[in-house]
């Protein structure tokens, strides 16, 4: 973008697409629309992490049942919180998100913090977690930034592929500058800026909407009563997860199309910018450390000794070493008589 001016003029046609867009296809999240609490919220970003919203629905609908709040959780025994973690991955994840639970509940009388500052000093929240709860939970004006998010304002604005790894110092004062300033922008129809012609239909290019359906008409007008800033993060991210995804991006039925100098350019170096490469998973010490993990949830409490596990795993040594990790991990713990269980 040559100037403010500039930017000024090109952005706005954009929100105005792109609020559209979010308000008649945002995908039937249940913590969307101010229908859960902050720590709802924070408990979606924890589990969203590295994993497909599609199977972090139906684990964050039963956790929070079970533990509707930062107290509950605080008091659940490990093994319990391990076993309802299920098959999310990254299992440490479940921990950390109980340390977090506890100093909430000691620290702050079981509220969520309303300050970036004291959010990403808890066990396990980093920037994007703390700017994703400030921006959906509470409304703040702050710039959320994750991989979908730089991709789409890298091609949008930028005209070039997002090269991952950590965000550029350019790519963070991009996303603060196309964030709208809250209380300017109204809602508007269709007709009066909206992409009226945009044939987005249920599945499409969505990525990673699976089994997700749209939010009724209801619940997706909630869209247009949040925060401009907080309507644009999410919208954006969501592009980035089901339209302009990583290699096969929708064109055709992106809202932006027609403001994106990425396609305007031919697409230069489209998708060489994955943040990772996708990581291999059978013969892992992952595969092997979630099929331990597994057998002692089956096992409801009952020790099980090694013998029982070599079956999982012909290595002897990973077996071992896996083993190892999850007791450092404090994931497992290991009896006298060398037999295993989870936490308690």
């Amino acid at each position: 973008m040559e100037n403010a001016e500039t930017a000024s003029a090109e952005i706005e046609p954009i929100r105005l697409r792109l609020f559209d867009w979010w308000s008649r296809y945002a995908r039937d999240l249940p913590w969307r629309f101010g229908r859960t609490t902050p720590w709802g919220v924070l408990v979606s970003e924890v589990m969203s992490q590295q994993t497909q919203m599609s199977r972090v629905v139906p684990y964050w609908v039963a956790w929070m049942k079970v533990w509707p709040d930062a107290a509950s959780l605080a008091a659940a025994p490990k093994a319990e919180v391990i076993t309802a973690w299920g098959r999310l991955g990254y299992p440490r994840r479940a921990l950390r998100l109980q340390e977090c639970a506890q100093q909430v509940a000691g620290q702050y009388a079981d509220r969520l913090p309303r300050d970036y500052d004291q959010l990403v000093a808890l066990p396990g929240i980093g920037d994007y977690t703390a700017s994703a709860v400030m921006s959906f939970a509470y409304g703040e004006r702050i710039a959320v930034i994750d991989t979908n998010i730089r991709r789409v304002l890298s091609r949008v604005f930028l005209g070039r592929e997002s090269t991952g790894g950590a965000a550029s110092r350019e790519e963070r004062q991009l996303a603060w500058q196309v964030l709208p300033e809250d209380g300017e922008q109204k809602p508007v129809s269709a007709d009066e800026g909206g992409p009226e012609d945009v044939g987005v239909q249920d599945g499409g290019a969505q990525e990673d909407s699976g089994r997700l359906g749209l939010a009724d008409p209801k619940v997706r007008s909630a869209a247009w009563r949040e925060p401009p800033s907080a309507r644009w993060n999410q919208a954006v991210m969501e592009l980035g997860a089901t339209v302009c995804i990583a290699r096969k991006p929708a064109c055709d039925i992106c809202p932006l199309a027609g403001h994106c100098r990425f396609l305007k350019a031919g697409m230069p170096g489209l998708g060489v910018g994955r943040t990772r490469p996708r990581q291999r998973f059978a013969g892992t010490d992952r595969q092997v450390r979630g099929a331990i993990l597994q057998a002692l949830r089956q096992a409801s409490g009952e020790p099980v000794s090694k013998e029982d596990l070599r079956h999982l795993c012909e290595d002897e040594i990973r077996l071992d070493r896996c083993i190892a990790s999850l007791d450092e991990d404090g994931l497992l713990e290991i009896g006298q008589n060398g037999s295993l269980s989870l936490p308690q």
